[in-house]
């Protein structure tokens, strides 16, 4: 008597569907959260350095110059450290399809990078630049928060490289959980 074939029911094949797309919109908005949360700490821990308006142009000093770039580091360390344990997280506890998590983290941290960006600068200084065109000479102002090379708006494009630290913070994290502490035991 040949064997018989048994075949699956189709619920039990596309039976992980449905989960893998909830946990993979709720591992999004869990970045998306941890993105206003992360600009918040970003505008709060950063100090704007002051420069003074000179001809209708803002001018930083020396020390301003040096002190502008603590706005992109303190970014990298809020998003790094953020993405880390947001990745982490993700990792424990939306675990049905690592591949599924795995993407909806890339996608999330790159989400909550651009998220912390928006919110810390709305949260931080004007532009000093715009309001130089009509302030008077000696003015003194306080630098926007921003990241040296900031992609959008379009002010330099020097260095993208900043922008990694979530997503890199996000899959380090992830990495270490799913690969270190994993339910499967291979016998």
């Amino acid at each position: 008597m040949p064997e018989q074939l048994t075949h699956e029911p189709p619920e039990t094949r596309t039976g992980w569907v449905v989960p893998a797309i909830v946990q993979a919109g709720i591992a999004v908005a869990v970045f998306a959260v941890v993105g206003v949360l992360a600009g918040v700490v970003w505008e709060w821990l950063w100090t704007p350095p002051t420069g003074v308006v000179v001809d209708h142009q803002w001018l930083l000093g020396l020390a301003g110059l040096r002190a502008e770039f603590s706005a992109t580091g303190v970014y990298v360390v809020v998003a790094s450290v953020a993405g880390l344990l947001t990745g982490a997280l993700c990792a424990l506890f939306l675990d049905r399809a690592e591949l599924v998590t795995l993407v909806a983290v890339l996608v999330g941290a790159v989400l909550a990078g651009w998220v912390m960006v928006q919110v810390g600068q709305a949260l931080g200084p004007a532009d000093p630049r715009e309001l130089a065109e009509t302030a008077r000479n000696g003015t003194r102002l306080p630098s926007d928060l921003r990241i040296t090379g900031q992609i959008w708006p379009p002010r330099s494009i020097r260095d993208p490289s900043p922008y990694v630290a979530f997503p890199a913070g996000a899959t380090l994290g992830l990495a270490v959980v799913l690969l270190g502490m994993t339910k499967r035991h291979v016998e």
